[in-house]
């Protein structure tokens, strides 16, 4: 195990404890490198977890700031996606599945499409909602409340066998 500051990395889970929305969403401004050099068939796809409140939103905040996204990020609860032009060519998605039974309420969506293209980072809340229609390969980020004010952040690759 390696400790920096507030990072401890178990293999390569990395495990993150914040106190403040803001240094939730450096974390996220951090991880944009990694996802950047993730390589993947189709789109970049982060899949986050948590209970409600726990700071998925604020997250994904973070990560749209880095991409230099002005717009106020909400959670698209209720339009249940979201799509935002980044530089390049690429387009960043936002979901909110907590509404949502499971992955074929996204097929009118046409998410099939969407997690097909590798110009398309998808950032999905409430994942484990959908998570038969989730990629071989993506990351997985989970949050935990540990207290009113600290957030547990656990960012992890996944590989799922086949």
């Amino acid at each position: 195990m390696l400790v920096l500051g507030h990072l401890k990395r178990y293999n390569s889970n990395m495990i993150y404890t914040t106190t403040k929305p803001e240094e939730t969403q450096k974390i996220a401004s951090k991880f944009i490198e990694e996802l950047l050099n993730f390589e993947t068939e189709g789109a970049r796809v982060v899949a986050l977890e948590g209970e409600l409140g726990a700071g998925k939103t604020v997250f994904v905040q973070g990560l749209s700031k880095a991409f230099g996204i002005r717009d106020n990020i909400k959670s698209p609860t209720f339009v249940l996606m979201k799509n935002y032009d980044l530089p390049k060519g690429y387009t960043l998605y936002h979901l909110d599945c907590y509404r949502l039974k499971d992955e074929q309420d996204l097929i009118p969506l046409e998410i099939i499409e969407i997690l097909s293209d590798p110009k398309n980072i998808v950032l999905i809340e409430w994942s484990e909602r959908v998570a038969n229609i989730l990629p071989k390969k993506y990351y997985r980020i989970h949050i935990d409340h540990i207290d009113e004010q600290t957030r547990k952040i656990e960012i992890e690759l996944v590989k799922k066998q086949e």
